[in-house]
């Protein structure tokens, strides 16, 4: 896959969280389902999340990009704005998700863009759109997160 960009995180939204023991670019670019198909968080903050997906290996059997995949990337985009938004103290756990194919797409790079709706005090809801590399729409999506105090090891997301 390459040498990556580093995600983009204001610094103090990091000093924050470092301050309950969580590195941020750290949980970004660890080794889990997100990394394995090869997504990439380019930026991220409350107000605006943006990650990458390659199509290739991550296709269905029609050889376009499989819906699913394009699921995983708005709950994950959402699911981070929702844990920057929320904050240290806080949990975001994803409640609902909900996603429509507009097209397909069989090669190159999807992005998507979360944006919140309404951000409150135990609920926050984010709009996604994931577009091709000609900027087509292929995919929106919304997704709400339920905020709950952080257990005493610090948050997490439901990613």
């Amino acid at each position: 896959m390459g040498t990556r960009t580093p995600t983009r995180i204001p610094a103090e939204l990091q000093e924050r969280f470092r301050a309950v023991g969580l590195d941020l670019p750290a949980v970004f670019a660890a080794e889990h389902l997100t990394s394995s198909m090869g997504m990439h968080i380019v930026a991220a903050s409350p107000e605006e999340v943006v990650a990458t997906l390659p199509v290739a290996g991550n296709t269905g059997p029609d050889g376009a990009l499989h819906p699913g995949a394009c699921a995983i990337l708005a709950e994950t985009t959402g699911s981070i704005g929702a844990l920057l938004y929320a904050g240290p103290e806080r949990v975001a756990l994803g409640v609902d998700l909900s996603t429509t194919r507009h097209r397909g797409v069989r090669t190159g790079l999807v992005t998507a863009v979360a944006t919140p709706v309404g951000c409150g005090s135990t609920v926050a809801t984010y709009r996604i759109a994931v577009t091709d590399e000609e900027d087509r729409r292929i995919c929106s999506a919304r997704l709400t997160c339920l905020l709950r105090p952080a257990p005493a090891a610090g948050p997490a997301t439901s990613r």
